[in-house]
């Protein structure tokens, strides 16, 4: 938690409601860390798990497992080390050097190695050398759980596992945000492939991928429930058929046995972001729940996010951290779209209007895939009213 508040906190894209009151062993059910984390893209300092709301939340968010499982819980610790690293400028690293190699040596454990002087700096110029580069992560790919033993082991397909460690020790091409991303020239108006009045070929319509449903009821839903929250709403017309909208008020996305109130004002929710000039900019966000909802999927932690704030700046150092590097920048169904990427998988796409920036988030594993995540975000829609 020192080293997190050391660099000053971390903007953290949060996929859904954490919340766990822990009273000990008179409710097993809450016999865990205890967590009061709402959904939505925020800023989140150092702390420990009985830190109840506030910003002193960071490290009871990647620690917690207990509606998930261990690969998710890895995902999200990965994730959170990305959202760090997209925050900082190497310069910014330097300037706190000494706080951060202090800390660094007091709250870490270590082999003995990186107890020693030349050991934390071995390991900070290699922190300030992978800055701007991509974080690869590949997913073990393994098919379920067998017991064995009386204990539960993963199980998996050797050739799956063989193509898994091949592709983890294939070195990535380019690094992410490495390179200068150029913005693209408009494409001509789309329409049909016959030429028009001066002679100039038209691009085909956008069709999207298999897979999608239009669902503008839920999206427009989504919007009455936010209640003006101080920007536009946009929504995705078009979301993977496999998921659904989460709601307070009908709790499909809750954990059954935490009390109702707790997630009240959450799906979707409205609130502000405070920015890196210390400016409160209103925001919205709205979430997705791989399959029904509840506990049953939430074991999965397959939640995606659709974001809204006025806090704009995509592809610029002024705007949210999270939005400065994009993988790629190309026109879709005739909106500008800002695609970002690691180790293969499209983990956000925004669009910006004149006066706020949408995104959509894939779920903590990156699940779901590219085409789907550019479909939904090429299909945002202004909310009727």
């Amino acid at each position: 938690s020192n080293l997190i508040n050391a660099i000053g906190c971390v903007y953290a894209q949060v996929d859904r409601r954490y919340y766990n009151h822990s009273i000990g062993a008179a409710d097993p059910t809450t016999d865990y860390s205890s967590i009061d984390i709402q959904p939505g893209y925020q800023r989140m300092c150092g702390g420990t798990g009985a830190d109840l709301g506030g910003p002193t939340s960071a490290l009871a968010f990647v620690r917690f497992r207990h509606n998930d499982t261990d690969f998710v819980r890895q995902s999200r610790q990965q994730d959170f080390l990305r959202w760090a690293k997209e925050g900082f400028s190497s310069s910014q690293l330097l300037s706190n050097r000494t706080q951060l190699l202090d800390d660094f040596g007091n709250d870490v454990q270590s082999d003995r190695f990186l107890h020693t002087t030349d050991g934390l700096l071995e390991l900070f110029n290699l922190a300030i050398n992978a800055n701007g580069s991509t974080l690869k992560s590949i997913q073990f790919p393994y098919t379920g759980f067998t017991s064995v033993g009386g204990g539960d082991d993963v199980a998996f397909d050797e050739s799956a596992s063989e193509a898994a460690y091949r592709k983890f020790m294939t070195p990535t091409n380019a690094p992410i945000g490495g390179t200068t991303v150029t913005t693209p020239t408009p494409p001509p108006v789309t329409g049909s492939s016959k030429k028009g009045r001066k002679g100039h070929k038209r691009t085909h319509a956008y069709v999207p991928p298999a897979g999608m449903t239009a669902d503008s009821s839920d999206g427009n839903s989504q919007a009455a429930h936010l209640d003006h929250p101080g920007l536009p709403v946009y929504y995705p017309k078009l979301i993977p058929t496999n998921y659904s909208y989460c709601y307070s008020f009908s709790g499909n996305c809750n954990v059954g046995y935490e009390p109702a109130s707790a997630y009240a004002a959450s799906y979707p929710r409205h609130y502000s972001i405070t920015g890196t000039d210390g400016k409160r900019y209103p925001s919205y966000v709205m979430t997705l729940s791989y399959g029904s909802g509840g506990q049953t999927d939430t074991a999965y932690g397959r939640f995606a996010t659709v974001e809204g704030t006025t806090w704009t700046g995509a592809g610029h150092e002024a705007g949210p951290p999270i939005l400065r590097k994009p993988s790629e920048e190309k026109y879709v169904n005739g909106k500008l779209l800002y695609i970002y990427s690691q180790g293969g998988s499209v983990t956000l796409v925004a669009w910006q209007t004149r006066t706020a920036v949408y995104w959509v988030s894939n779920d903590l594993q990156n699940l779901m895939p590219n085409s789907q995540m550019v479909a939904m975000a090429a299909s945002f829609t202004r909310a009727a009213g």
